[in-house]
């Protein structure tokens, strides 16, 4: 059986019209009207009612649109997920969080060198539960994120292997005010309210700030005012003088000099260390993914 005559009867029984289905498919009508016959002498049995002044399906004919609509979902699948294979064999694909994308991530594929250069990659930035995802369904190689002790990553680490790339800090931020100074200073907030730009509680961020800051807090009252899994907006809100945020010092750092618009919030204390990974599954992978990770192994820390 060919498997265009199942898109022929899809459209037929789209349009109930032999010259419109033929059009549809973009063949002639005595083609088209050989192709619906073919069916029917491969099922043994009439598809499609003529006895009427307009065309009706049988009941025979109704099973097999429910299976042509099957077989053709499923054909669209096997093609989707070849086409992922053959991408995923050539191409080395990423899922990287927002805060890691913009800047750590053409900044760290520079200082691989050449031969990282020039392998096609892929990168795919989301939040950290879309991330995860993405690597359990296997869309990607590589998840690059930050990473605390305190703040389980949702995957299971007997199946996936980690290294270290660099290190980063959570630090409190806020704009500042004509003198320069922050306009929010935790260290002297403990008896008034902070407007606080918080993560939100499922992102990655949120994660490590709520297992990092829940003691700590304490006598601080921190009012959420906005929230995000972008660490972007946070910067770009507390830089309106908005409130305080704990973004990466990686993603503040252009902020902070004298003529930057952000100023630290709070002393080192308040400062949370982690570690930027980069996650890869325990099985092998395709060779160009392999190559990439013996390179990125070499420039860790």
């Amino acid at each position: 059986m060919d498997t265009a005559w199942l898109a022929d009867l899809q459209a037929l029984a789209e349009t109930l019209n032999f010259s419109r289905a033929a059009e549809k498919r973009n063949i002639t009508q005595p083609a088209f009207g050989r192709r619906i016959k073919s069916l029917e002498d491969w099922c043994g049995a009439e598809l499609i009612d003529r006895s009427t002044h307009r065309l009706k399906l049988t009941a025979a004919g109704e099973i097999m649109l429910a299976a042509a609509g099957d077989v053709g979902g499923r054909l669209e699948r096997a093609h989707r997920d070849i086409e992922q294979m053959r991408s995923a064999s050539s191409t080395v694909t990423f899922a990287a969080t927002h805060a890691l994308s913009f800047i750590f991530f053409p900044h760290w594929i520079q200082t691989l060198g050449p031969i990282a250069s020039t392998m096609p990659v892929r990168l795919l930035s989301d939040n950290m539960n879309e991330c995860e995802r993405i690597m359990l369904e296997g869309r990607a190689q590589f998840l690059l994120c930050h990473y605390h002790a305190e703040s389980r990553i949702r995957l299971d680490m007997q199946d996936f292997r980690h290294v270290e790339l660099a290190s980063d800090r959570l630090i409190p931020v806020s704009g500042r005010d004509a003198e320069g100074r922050a306009l929010y200073d935790i260290e002297n907030a403990t008896a008034g309210v902070v407007p606080h730009l918080c993560f939100e509680e499922k992102s990655g961020m949120g994660r490590i700030l709520a297992s990092s800051l829940a003691a700590r807090t304490q006598g601080l009252q921190l009012q959420p005012v906005f929230s995000s899994h972008l660490a972007m907006a946070l910067k770009a809100l507390a830089i309106e003088g908005k409130g305080v945020a704990w973004i990466p010092e990686s993603l503040a750092a252009d902020e902070m000099g004298d003529t930057g618009r952000l100023a630290r919030a709070g002393s080192d204390d308040w400062a949370i260390g982690v570690k930027i990974v980069l996650i890869r599954p325990r099985g092998r992978m395709a060779d160009i993914a392999e190559s990439f990770w013996t390179l990125a192994q070499g420039r860790a820390l």
